[in-house]
């Protein structure tokens, strides 16, 4: 493709990005999924195709996307529930790329053990975007957004483990099954050192992280430079930039200034997704190279190849789910170590201390299991002459339509259908008990700087303050005092917060209109008038997008 082609092309996407979204958000429908859809129509119309460069996305599109989601889950969160974590991102990955093998290598005519288990691995991490998208809008609870989240970004490690073990195995390399546990050890351990090793570097980078540009920059290096460091010592990219992420995600409330963590936000939201777009795009358009490649094959064998791989895949996970709930709790200590038990388990063990999944949330787990785009570009990673090459292609090709578009399009409506949502009157408690908190915190912290009578501090200064702080905590107490008298899960609505949100709004909206009226009369420059906006946007955002909280 020429260079305005390829302009062209982007364009475009961007187009069909925007509007799907705009669908999405207005039908309920996800975008992944009619993403997906809309490449396949793109791809079966006159005109070029792109072609997935599985290198090129496992090395820019891959890290970017799960360190973005790595800085959006919650470390403390993900080792609460590191068993089922571990279970479904390691044991789970396992399991479905040997079952696949097996099935591979005793139904589909001419396959090889180890052909069937490079499918399993390719097809086995599921790609959480779709699920948690659409999970959200539907208000799932939190404990099933950590499982899903944690599972997304540690399986894909285990996955492309397992599948270099399978090449190895089919290409005629010396294999064996303890060095291949031996290789899965060491490119796990040592995708974890080097992620905590970039995270320990950029602490080290504080003060530049304290400039909002410089802040971006080094955010937008990290995933990168993770990842084509531990490729470049053989142990897993995948997983050390998750790792990075999670470290620099948990620590940024610390060693980032407000102003950098609200542009490094915005940029990697943006980055997300343009990202997620064009993947869900380029899945869609592989299909006329994918069906190509099956005029050698039988069509039975495909119908048995496809027909192994999607069983396997969802019938498994459910299956699985069931049987690790249904295992004792002292069983699940002793195989998933207790995550709890560590430096912050002992201040409150009862919370800390991961729960049972009930029978919905089973189900609901069981349904979010779709497949995207890492699951094509490792089958497509495949070297040429690898056994039943072009079969494998299909076959995971239709594992991640099937989950991506049938499953992405039923699990909303599954949810919803369960009642299984998240107690938001329990979220807008816990938020109104911590800004309380900070509240008090902040009022004590008065107290100490008039008990040390700094001499620079005026007494009028600190009782302003301590009014504005006052206002506060009377505030957030008649929301609690609110939702005490409310037997609903849902958050009652105060006539009066909404009002006061009104007219907040319609405040800032005047003080907008004003200042466009003092530049347009040539009183105020437009310099000026983007540094006044910008207050006057901060104070906006701190707003609700509706009363929830």
């Amino acid at each position: 493709m020429h260079v305005e082609e390829i302009v062209f092309f982007a364009l475009a996407a961007v187009v069909v990005v925007v509007a799907v979204r705009w669908i999405a958000a207005r039908t309920g429908l996800p975008a992944a999924a009619l993403l997906t859809v809309a490449g396949i129509v793109y791809a079966v119309l006159p005109g070029p195709n792109v072609s997935l460069d599985p290198e090129l996305v496992l090395t820019l599109v891959i890290p970017p996307l799960l360190y973005s989601a790595a800085l959006d889950s919650s470390l403390i969160d993900i080792r609460r529930n590191l068993r089922t974590v571990i279970s479904l991102s390691v044991l789970l990955v396992l399991i479905n790329a040997l079952l696949i093998g097996l099935g591979f290598s005793l139904w589909v005519a001419g396959a090889t053990l180890a052909a069937g288990v490079a499918l399993g691995a390719a097809v086995a991490p599921p790609d959480p975007v779709a699920a948690l998208a659409v999970g959200r809008r539907a208000g799932l609870p939190n404990n099933l957004v950590t499982l899903v989240q944690g599972e997304g970004l540690l399986n894909d490690a285990t996955a492309l483990t397992i599948l270099s073990v399978a090449v190895a195995a089919a290409t005629g390399d010396v294999f064996s099954f303890p060095e291949a546990v031996g290789q899965f050890v060491i490119s796990a351990a040592g995708g974890v050192i080097v992620g905590v090793v970039i995270a320990r570097v950029v602490r080290l980078l504080r003060t530049l992280r304290n400039d909002p540009l410089s802040a971006n920059a080094v955010s937008l290096a990290i995933p990168f430079v993770a990842y084509l460091a531990a490729e470049h010592i053989h142990v897993s990219g995948v997983l050390a930039v998750v790792v990075a992420g999670l470290i620099i995600g948990h620590d940024a409330p610390r060693s980032a200034t407000g102003a950098s963590r609200l542009q490094t936000t915005a940029v990697w939201r943006f980055v997300e997704f343009l990202l997620e777009g064009f993947v869900f795009l380029l899945i869609g358009q592989q299909l006329p190279a994918v069906v190509d490649e099956l005029a050698a094959y039988e069509t039975s064998t495909i119908v048995i190849g496809v027909a192994i791989s999607v069983g396997v895949v969802l019938v498994v996970r459910p299956l699985w789910l069931l049987l690790t709930q249904l295992l004792p709790r002292s069983l699940h200590a002793r195989l998933g170590g207790e995550a709890a038990d560590g430096p912050t388990g002992s201040m409150d063990r009862g919370r800390q201390r991961e729960e049972p999944l009930s029978g919905r949330e089973v189900i609901v787990l069981s349904w979010a299991g779709t497949r995207g785009v890492i699951s094509l570009a490792a089958i497509f990673t495949l070297p040429a002459g690898f056994p039943d090459r072009e079969l494998l292609h299909f076959c995971a090709f239709v594992v991640v339509l099937v989950t991506l578009i049938g499953q992405g399009l039923t699990f909303g409506p599954l949810v919803r259908r369960l009642g299984l949502r998240a107690n938001a009157a329990d979220k807008v408690r816990a938020r109104n008990e911590a800004r309380s908190a900070s509240v008090r915190a902040a009022l004590d912290r008065l107290d100490e700087i008039q008990q040390e009578q700094h001499d620079h501090v005026e007494d009028e200064a600190i009782e302003n303050m301590r009014r504005l702080l006052g206002q506060r905590m009377e505030r957030y107490q008649r929301r609690l005092d609110l939702i005490e008298q409310s037997d609903s899960n849902e958050v009652p609505q105060s006539p009066q917060y909404e009002a006061a949100l009104m007219v907040r709004r319609a405040v800032i909206d005047a003080q907008r209109e004003e200042l466009l009226r003092w530049r347009d009369a040539s009183m105020l420059s437009d310099a000026e008038l983007r540094t006044l906006e910008r207050e006057l946007d901060h104070e906006e955002r701190l707003l609700p997008e509706r009363p929830a909280g």
